[in-house]
């Protein structure tokens, strides 16, 4: 069981920029182009995520002008290992309000994308769950 969402590290925060999500396939290898990008974090740092798996290669990463198709809603963290359930409670009410996600996860924390144009709905829904959004979070207010 979590904490209560009203503990700090389950605070909430919309990030201002969009985001992409690209898979490319295995046997490709990872594009120069995007492990640079990578190395690139280091000047400018962000969330940039790449995964491998058996099946694909997924990349995550902050949109050039604003120009990516999902926003990202970042859980505060750190949050200790041991917690169960967080991703399940977090995730139940963008279910319910027919949200989808994409999820990465870090050590600290986790970074759950969403549709841009269901960011908002995203938010009404986080809000109407019991989760709390930070001051500097770029969600609206009145949600």
């Amino acid at each position: 069981m979590p904490p209560p969402l009203n503990h700090p590290s389950l605070e909430l925060e919309l990030l201002a920029q969009t985001f992409f999500v690209k898979q490319f396939p295995v046997d490709a290898g990872v594009p120069a182009a995007i492990a640079s990008g990578l190395n690139a974090a280091q000047q400018t740092p962000g969330v940039f995520s790449i995964t491998r798996t058996g099946e694909e290669i997924s990349v995550v990463g902050e949109a050039v002008d604003d120009d990516g198709e999902w926003k990202c809603i970042k859980i505060a963290g750190p949050m200790e290992f041991g917690l169960t359930g967080v991703i399940c409670n977090f995730t139940t009410p963008l279910k319910d309000a027919n949200v989808p996600v994409f999820a990465v996860s870090t050590w600290n924390t986790d970074y759950v994308l969403v549709p841009k144009e269901k960011a908002d709905a995203a938010v009404a829904a986080l809000t109407k769950g019991g989760w709390r959004f930070r001051e500097n979070s770029a969600a609206p207010r009145d949600a």
